[in-house]
Parts: structure tokens; sequence; C-alpha cells
């Protein structure tokens, strides 16, 4: 049997626009093995995002169940889901989310400090050494390039070790080469600290480096294969 870290059945999504009714997603069905990496592929429009967010409980689904970290999160409150991901979940996202006032340690700490983790600052700082920040902890996110916003926004993620890491989009503000950093960034921690990985991404190549590629159409799953270099 596998052990699943997340499992989706029989999702849909849909919006109401004016008069009409905007069905997003459809019939949406997978499990996610913990440890694997996945990437989520399609056209723009394809429900990509929209789908990381209801996987995350940032959202809840028109119809279907999604379990999270052994949880069914559908008839959970706002406050039990926030809770659930600061212990369990990760977040990595295109435009990095850094809180501006707050130096790269302290937006690393965040987690760690909802959490109640005495050892906050110690384990923010161990992570900017590790993504090779060690020497600009006490800069701002406006001090910092895009990739070393990016990399603070990585350190932050995997802070409170999370379970399971969504990602959005984590490359492409970034040029070629840091782009390349940071997806080995990604999976060297995703393979440390064996955190499953769950990547939203228009870049075919990074999504090659996955285990497994899911590729939306139209709200559908058109594709859900096992990478043979995954």
């Amino acid at each position: 049997m596998i052990d699943s870290i997340l499992t989706l059945n029989k999702i849909g999504k849909s919006y109401v626009s004016g008069d009409r009714n905007l069905e997003v997603l459809k019939d949406i069905s997978y499990d996610i093995p913990r440890g694997q990496s996945v990437s989520i592929v399609g056209p723009s429009g394809s429900g990509k995002t929209t789908l990381l967010g209801l996987c995350a409980g940032l959202d809840r689904p028109s119809t279907g169940e999604i379990r999270l970290c052994d949880a069914d999160i559908g008839p959970m409150s706002e406050n039990a889901k926030a809770e659930l991901r600061n212990k369990y979940v990760g977040f990595v996202f295109q435009n990095f989310q850094l809180i501006p006032s707050l130096t790269a340690l302290e937006n690393v700490m965040i987690p760690l400090e909802l959490l109640g983790d005495k050892a906050a600052s110690t384990i923010s700082k161990e992570l900017l050494d590790r993504v090779g920040l060690a020497d600009r902890m006490d800069h701002y996110p406006t001090q910092l390039s895009g990739g070393e916003q990016q990399r603070v926004s990585i350190a932050r993620a995997f802070s409170n070790r999370p379970q399971i890491l969504f990602a959005d989009e984590p490359t492409g503000n970034l040029d070629e080469d840091t782009g390349e950093k940071i997806e080995r960034l990604l999976f060297d921690l995703n393979r440390e600290l064996q955190t499953t990985l769950v990547i939203v991404t228009h870049d075919l190549e990074l999504a090659a480096k996955t285990d497994r590629m899911i590729r939306l159409k139209g709200g559908r799953i058109q594709l859900d294969e096992l990478n043979q270099n995954g």
C-alpha cells in the first residue's frame, strides 16, 4: 500500500463569473507518495496554480476530497489548516513573498517562531549558511538580488523541516544560471530532508528532473507518468 502524503479524489473547482459557471478543474485524482518529487505542467489557464492552492489547503475544492499529511482538509477550519501548514508544509513562490521590513534571518525565522521553537535563530542561521547566504543574514530583501531573495525563500520554506513543499514557478523570475542554482538547491534539500516536492512550472527541463510529471490541459489530467531520469 502506498504511503501517501497527498491524495486527491475526484477534485473539481469552479467559479461563478457573471452569469456563467467557470469550471477550472475537473475530476482530478492522484496519490503522491512520501519523498517523491512531482512537477505539474500545462499551458497557461490549465489550472496549475489553482490546483496547487487546493493541495495546500489555501482554497477549497467545489467537489471531491483532499487528504494532506494524513488529514482530510475539506471539513477543517481555516485555523486548523493554517496550523497543519505551519507544522508540515513549506512554500516557495515565484515572487519570493519576503516581508520587506524584516532581514533575511528574520524572514527565515518566521515559521519557527510561529511554532514557538526556541532554536529558531540557530536553525535559521544554519539554513542561510546552507543556501550560501551566511554573509547576507542582516540584509533586507531590497538589498538582495532576485536569486538571493529566492534562496532566502527556500531557507524559510525548509526551516520547519516540512513533510511536503509546494513550489509555484520557483525559477520563473530568475535568469537561467541563477535558476539552475535554485533548482539544484531545491533537489538537494529534497533528498537530504526527505521532503516531498511538488513544483508547478512552465519549464519542461525542470519538470524532467522530477520523479514524476502530471500534465494538465483544459482543467483535466492529460498525462501522469514517471520520468525516466526521475
